[in-house]
């Protein structure tokens, strides 16, 4: 061997040793921020199920059921492995699911580590033989940028709970950084290996959630700049080429490949009369064989582009396949089968997410615009009679002077109308609707208002704000509309925060010590921008990466979603992938760092010490601020009260509920862990769906079918979603006569309201009359023994709207069927609006109103139904459970307390109906339980408190009720000072706050005066003079 070979020999090994050495430190380090944030989320997980959509999750893993639209399959068989490991305890079901989720986000970090040096890497133009104080700043440099987005408010607090988007998170960072590998190996002949991966889990995170698409143009963006000479005409047209693709995928392929299905399904069943699904097996068998054949010929034929192409539409349509999981469970009608996408037609419905409506994208008219017409449209096919049968849907058409290009404001909702014309000022122009005397005016906004509101409020509130919750600080974990006191960011520097949200030493102290109250000096900010600087000054093309990156899962989502003012939660966890790439940036800051020490000390020091300072800095602080309101540990709130509200119900009972947190949790507790599965669990708002109402007349668990009297056909999509009163009987009329009308496909039986040949079925009578057997509906329960002196026979019952729709009609049917056989109950968070004349006739019995035939006492002005002492005391003094709310060290969020502030509200009513019937120990008791669920320090005691206090002041305890009006007082004069201390243009959404802060000291002033509190009625009085004109009310 001669001396060049030898020297050759031993440099190609040097650059071996050096490859290896830098590769095997960027592995053990990824793996330690890898542990370090997975033992982190491990000793913050909840124990069990989240409020919101989590039960839902939860639940449909472990079962396998269909949850809500457009469905997350690969979601669930993760989930339902991640469950085998409770070790058939299913009180850890949940906990398992969550630790999916702790898993997706520690993997999710790890990718991102990975990534950040890759980057980097590129940036300096440095290979794997790096070495020295370069490669410690790079390592530092990685673990500095994810462990901040480890810990950061938004990321946290998704890695939890069972929730889809933590793994939504990992599938987007796995396919950034496998694009990066492809990017290293490019020139290899297998390089495409890494472009299939990718394909294969995008086709997989459709099955998770739809944001990991919006990866797409960064990863044309790679392609382009690892395979072409760089122009700026060049890198506008990959990212056009990416945007195409994202528009193909989202658009056309998702939905499309079973639109195609439902046109096989279509013509094989209705044309040539086949059985129902044979056009879709003919079509996956067709689509099947071409993607077969489409592979064999490129490999027969030599033809690589095609058999690449070929194969990586396969490995998506695999990916995409998770699906099947869907519609093989809705043909099994599980208990829980959103939406019964158990054919073709119905997966369509179920996969666009039909029931939902879509804001304006492109074009659209703005909120004032007037209906000029409706439009008729297939919505979709039922079947009936070996056929499938369309039904149709409208749409309106509007006033053409009202629309617009890019429509930011378009609902004709009142409060987002009041929203709009706040955060975009809007004057508008007026314009004569009709000819005449001009009189009917509307007022159109200008497209300058529409776009002040996009910024104001679209872009400032609902995406700035969060990324500020999560790079400079949180105010508290009260959701936030735009008014100063909730929800905001902070950078917790004084002059900073006074001149945006007025003067912080003002706030309230339940303002000032929220756990969520997170200040972090705007370090973290400053780190991305540092980072961006950095990156422009070394990379440009880099930045642009990540630039694309940043906006495509930050602001593109706020333009595509164009949401409503007022939601019904916060929305970071949308943003989540923003966030993602603004950490690759507070990373880099330690190379500007590393770049400028470098220059006037040592290598080794000059990488060290920036690593330091950053990673103490920015990840320490971010940690050590949020941990407190980010630990869930020990907190099982969601489920207790879940098992509360089944606990207030009798044996056999259907419960009306509404929301998502009164509903989701409940459906967990019976799914999985088996509580009360006799009681049906019916949300109203899904009972506007016939799907739903189909689901309800099928047994489940214990629970029988409900008793409909109308068969399930009668309320397939399309049918009786609206049906108007008209008095056309004047007398009371049997409920049952009432049924048989209103199910009649009789035209006699329909009326045409709009004029134009649309005939609906509609409600002849207000008055239904409901048969009472006094002997049966004691021996059933539906009167309770002691009450049957009040027994309505029969009941007579006045139904209070001028239309019914079809949760209303489902109601009418259930107790047209029932015969007082099953216990009817309304969740007592059930809105009014809701109750259709029943609330004549509510007994309070705990969590839930049931629905006797007796005569009821008037309830007290604001108040709903009479409280049945009786059974209320038993259930909530001996069978609630309060999930360690109490204790200690246990954060309830804004979701807890406010479920649980409900629950005080029923403490409250139970003792002063106690006091009522001169029980005053029982009623001293549920007062000092209901005080006692939380202490005051996790939730200060406010005006809905103020009748736990008059509670005891009616039993006696006139020392114990004044001190509680006190705090009570104490903490509504904080805030109206704190309001009053604000300029008008910060007062903007605090009249509720106002409003309720003066309505307790009024409602004092009147209890003080009662009860002979003298001094207590003179501050209240006094404090309701300084206050009152000085704030804003509503």
């Amino acid at each position: 061997m001669g001396k060049h070979a030898v020297a050759v020999y031993y440099k190609e090994r040097k650059i071996k040793k050096m490859t290896k050495g830098f590769r095997l430190w960027n592995n053990i380090t990824g793996w330690a921020v890898f542990a370090l944030s997975l033992v982190v989320y491990l000793m913050t997980i909840e124990p069990t199920v989240s409020f919101w959509d989590c039960g839902e999750f939860i639940l449909c893993s472990y079962r396998l059921e269909v949850g809500h639209p457009p469905g997350a399959p690969f979601f669930l068989l993760l989930g339902r492995f991640f469950t085998l490991f409770a070790g058939g305890d299913t009180s850890r079901v949940a906990m398992m699911v969550n630790i999916l989720s702790a898993f997706a986000s520690a993997f999710t970090i790890l990718f991102l580590f990975w990534s950040i040096t890759r980057i980097v890497r590129l940036a300096t133009g440095d290979d794997l033989t790096v070495r020295g104080g370069k490669a410690i700043a790079i390592l530092a440099s990685g673990a500095t940028g994810a462990l901040a987005y480890a810990f950061s408010d938004t990321f946290w607090f998704s890695a939890v709970e069972g929730e889809v988007y933590a793994t939504s998170s990992l599938f987007t960072a796995a396919v950034f950084w496998a694009m990066l590998r492809w990017y290293d190996e490019a020139d290899d002949p297998h390089s495409g290996r890494w472009i299939i991966l990718i394909a294969y889990l995008m086709g997989l995170s459709i099955g998770v959630h739809l944001l990991n698409l919006l990866a797409l143009p960064v990863i044309v963006l790679i392609w382009y700049f690892r395979k072409y000479q760089v122009t700026a005409k060049g890198a506008i047209w990959a990212l056009l080429a990416g945007f195409l693709i994202l528009g193909v995928l989202n658009f056309i392929f998702v939905p499309g490949v079973v639109e195609v299905a439902g046109w096989f399904e279509l013509f094989f069943v209705n044309s040539l009369g086949l059985p129902y699904n044979t056009g879709l097996y003919i079509y996956l068998l067709f689509f099947t064989a071409a993607t077969v054949a489409g592979i064999w010929y490129s490999l027969k034929k030599g033809k690589r582009i095609l058999n690449f192409v070929m194969t990586v539409v396969a490995v998506l349509m695999l990916g995409y396949s998770s699906f099947a999981l869907i519609i093989i469970r809705a043909n099994a009608h599980p208990p829980m089968n959103q939406n019964d996408p158990s054919d073709v037609f119905s997966f369509i419905y179920y996969i666009n997410r039909t029931q939902y409506p879509r804001a304006p994208f492109l074009y659209g008219h703005y909120y004032s615009a007037p209906v000029t017409g409706i439009e008729k449209k297939v919505g979709g096919y039922n079947k009936k009679e070996g056929r499938y049968v369309p039904y149709y849907t409208t749409e309106y058409r509007y006033d053409k002077r009202f629309m617009t290009i890019f429509p930011r404001m378009y609902s004709s909702e009142p409060d987002h109308i009041r929203q709009y014309e706040y955060w975009g000022k809007v004057k508008g122009k007026k314009v004569t609707l009709r000819s005449g005397d001009g009189s009917e005016q509307a007022t159109i906004p200008t497209f300058g208002e529409n776009l002040r509101f996009f910024f104001r409020y679209q872009v400032g509130v609902m995406y700035m704000r969060y990324f500020m919750w999560n790079f400079s600080g949180r105010q508290n974990d009260v959701q936030g509309n735009g008014n100063v006191m909730d929800g905001n960011w902070i950078s917790g520097i004084p002059f900073i925060d006074n001149a945006r949200l007025g003067d912080q030493s003002m706030l309230p102290e339940e303002n000032r010590n929220n756990p969520a109250r997170n200040a972090y000096f705007l370090l973290p900010l400053l780190a991305g921008l540092a980072g961006i600087w950095w990156q422009y000054r070394r990379d440009p093309k880099g930045l642009s990466l990540v630039t694309v990156l940043f906006l495509m899962t930050g602001l593109a989502i706020v333009l595509y979603l164009n949401q409503n003012p007022s939601q019904p939660r916060e929305r970071d966890y949308a943003y989540a992938g923003s966030f993602y790439a603004f950490a690759v940036w507070i990373g880099m800051s330690v190379m500007l760092l590393y770049d400028l020490l470098r220059k006037v000390t040592k290598e080794y020091p000059a990488a060290i010490l920036p690593a330091v300072l950053i990673i103490a800095a920015v990840p320490l602080l971010m940690i050590i601020r949020n941990y407190d309101d980010h630990d869930r540990s020990d907190r099982y709130t969601a489920r207790d009260i879940a098992s509360n509200y089944l606990s207030s119900v009798d044996q056999n009972a259907v419960l009306l509920t509404y929301g998502d947190n009164d509903s989701f949790p409940l459906w967990y507790i019976q799914d999985v862990e088996g509580y009360r599965t006799d009681v049906r669990v019916a949300n109203l708002s899904y009972l506007q769906s016939g799907f739903y109402i189909e689901t309800m007349s099928r047994k489940a668990w214990e629970s029988n079918a409900l008793p409909f009297t109308l068969p399930p056909e009668k309320y397939v999509e399309g049918e009786r979603v609206q049906l108007p009163v008209e008095e056309i009987i004047k007398e009371p009329t049997p409920i049952r006569k009432v049924m048989e009308f209103v199910g009649s496909d009789d035209p006699k039986a329909k009326v045409d309201l709009s004029g134009r040949g649309d005939f609906f079925n509609f409600i002849p009578v207000k008055e239904f009359i409901v048969d009472v057997d006094s002997a049966h509906v004691i021996n059933t329960g539906a009167v309770r023994p002691y009450h049957a002196d009040r027994m309505l026979r029969p009941l007579i019952w006045k139904f209070s709207n001028s239309m019914a729709i079809k949760d209303d009609l489902a109601v009418m049917d259930f107790v047209a069927g029932n015969n007082w056989e099953r216990p009817l109950y309304y969740s007592v968070t059930v809105p009014a609006s809701t109750y259709i004349g029943l609330q004549d006739y509510f007994i309070l019995e705990g969590m839930a109103y049931r629905v006797s035939p007796v005569r009821i006492d008037p309830p007290a002005q604001g108040e709903t139904g009479m409280v049945d002492t009786r059974e209320m005391y038993e259930n909530m003094m001996n069978h609630f459970r309060w999930g360690n709310a109490e204790k200690e060290g246990v954060y309830l969020d804004e979701n807890n307390r406010r479920m649980i502030d409900v629950f005080r509200r029923q403490f409250a009513r139970l003792a002063i109906a106690l006091v009522e019937e001169g029980d005053t120990v029982r009623a001293i008791a549920a007062v000092e339980k209901g005080l006692s669920i939380v202490p005051p320090e996790k939730m200060p005691y406010d005006y809905f408190s103020s009748d736990l206090a008059e509670a005891l002041a009616l039993a006696g305890k006139t020392e114990e009720a004044e001190k509680l009006f006190r705090e009570i007082v104490a903490n509504s004069l904080a805030s109206l000072s704190f309001i009053a201390s604000l300029p008008d243009r910060k007062s903007y959404g605090l009249d509720f706050n106002a409003s309720v802060s003066l309505q307790a000291l009024i409602d004092i002033y009147r209890l003080a005066t009662r009860f002979g509190m003298t001094e207590l009625a003179d501050t209240a009085s006094s404090e309701l003079n300084r206050f009152y004109g000085e704030v804003p009310v509503r």
